[in-house]
């Protein structure tokens, strides 16, 4: 398969071997840091990490960063290669996770960058990094450039609907059809997602156009943050939300609500979150960037051993991470075990979330044909110009290959030694299938648009 954007040149870096010294997890105190001046906590990279024979050429600039993360199953991660030590392992020793309260809160923290006390980057939902870029969702609409660097995982969200709705909703919503209408004409469904615009937002969209309900006029969204869907579920001021795990499994845990469906079902293989960076910081430091990448690659890599999840669910339950009462609630999932909570029970390793690879390929490499379908749905519902797929898109394709840098994962891949097979050859993945039969051609967004019967777009 061809590229699917041109490609620019990229710089040819010597490979070097090296790369072998083991690093040393530190079992460290788990109590909760101190806040620190992004709104969360902040947790500092140990100190007594191993760090491989990295070659002058390799070397990273600097050995410190502030990364942001939400405590949900994408930042996993970063959290894997803080505390088994792979960022440590290729110079990156000072690296620091500072919890977001919210995904506004990371928005507003990449903006000021670390110097300012806020962050130089981390982990976010598509298309932030577009928008953040084009000044669209910034302070005065601010352009700040930012780099999206690699995916972080697949899979590992949900649609959580209260227990009053057993038994009327699920994954097919034709047959809920008319409690909708029932609802718009009383106390509207409340749904709620994470950040307006992005992921998360667009799951629940998907979901509930594919059965015929207008998101934008048979229900109400609101924007809650990821850890307080589960208490505002409690409440009952909510019908349902999307968003990754622990949260709505948690719901089931805590028996005041079902899943209706996994972001799994409705995307198999889908993109998800991605690890993003503030343009000027990976420009002044190109290597440490791809240090970066090399201790997130790894424990994508470590992740994706199952025998290893145990472990990392309880690494991420801490508290001064996710906080949860019980490590299984994210062991089960991790396993691709759901109980549903209406009776449906999943027990299917291919639905869980994946960080390497999946059935289609690698999960890591950031395709830009996936940026493309996140505009693509931008544009969709309004939240873009049309003039974006306009000529084959090529104002899309403009912003994707700003922002976009698969050029410096792939980079990195060869340094870390990444097996040639496991390297993607096309920045596209070719043509994606959803739940509903719809299928999305990154070589005719225009046409996927046209397909669709509910839209904002008219297109």
């Amino acid at each position: 398969m061809s590229d699917f954007f041109n490609q620019v040149s990229r710089r040819k870096f010597i490979l070097t071997a090296g790369v072998s010294a083991s690093a040393v997890f530190l079992k460290g105190c788990l109590g909760n840091p101190p806040e620190n001046l992004t709104g969360g906590n902040s947790q500092a990279a140990p100190t007594a990490q191993s760090v491989a024979n990295i070659s002058p050429e390799q070397a990273p600039e600097t050995t410190t960063v502030k990364l942001g993360y939400v405590p949900i199953v994408e930042a996993a991660p970063l959290i894997i290669a803080q505390e088994k030590g792979f960022f440590a392992k290729y110079g990156m020793t000072k690296v620091e996770l500072a919890k977001q309260a919210s995904w506004g809160s990371a928005r507003d923290n990449v903006e000021i960058g670390s110097a300012g006390g806020g962050i130089d980057g981390g982990q976010w939902q598509m298309p932030m990094p577009h928008l953040i870029t084009e000044g669209l969702i910034t302070k005065g609409n601010q352009k700040i450039p930012m780099y999206v660097l690699a995916q972080l995982i697949t899979h590992g969200n949900g649609i959580a609907i209260a227990n009053k709705h057993k038994g009327k909703i699920g994954l097919q919503l034709a047959q809920a059809k008319s409690l909708f209408k029932e609802l718009k004409s009383s106390t509207p469904f409340t749904a709620a997602q994470t950040f307006p615009h992005v992921n998360q937002d667009f799951w629940i969209r998907y979901w509930l156009a594919a059965g015929g309900i207008d998101p934008d006029a048979d229900v109400k969204l609101l924007t809650v943050p990821a850890a307080q869907t589960v208490a505002n579920m409690k409440t009952g001021t909510m019908d349902a939300f999307s968003t990754g795990d622990p949260w709505p499994y948690r719901i089931v845990t805590d028996k005041i609500g079902f899943m209706a469906a996994l972001t799994a079902e409705i995307w198999k293989n889908h993109p998800e979150e991605y690890l993003a960076m503030r343009a000027d910081w990976v420009d002044k430091n190109p290597k440490a960037t791809k240090a970066l990448l090399k201790g997130i690659m790894e424990a994508q890599q470590w992740l994706d051993n199952f025998d290893n999840r145990k472990e990392a669910a309880q690494i991420l339950a801490a508290r001064n991470y996710f906080n949860l009462p019980t490590a299984e609630i994210l062991a089960e999932p991790f396993q691709g075990k759901y109980d549903m909570g209406d009776g449906r029970k999943i027990d299917d390793k291919s639905m869980a979330a994946y960080y390497w690879k999946d059935e289609k390929g690698s999960v890591s490499y950031p395709y830009k044909s996936h940026d493309l379908w996140f505009i693509t749905e931008s544009v969709r519902w309004g939240f873009l110009p049309k003039d974006y797929l306009a000529n084959n898109a090529a104002k899309a394709k403009e912003l994707i290959n700003k922002v976009n840098r698969e050029d410096i994962w792939k980079e990195a891949a060869k340094e870390a030694g990444i097996a040639t097979a496991d390297i993607p050859t096309s920045t596209s993945r070719g043509v994606e299938e959803f739940f509903d039969g719809v299928k999305f051609d990154p070589e005719k967004p225009e046409a996927y648009l046209k397909s669709l019967t509910i839209k904002k777009a008219g297109v």
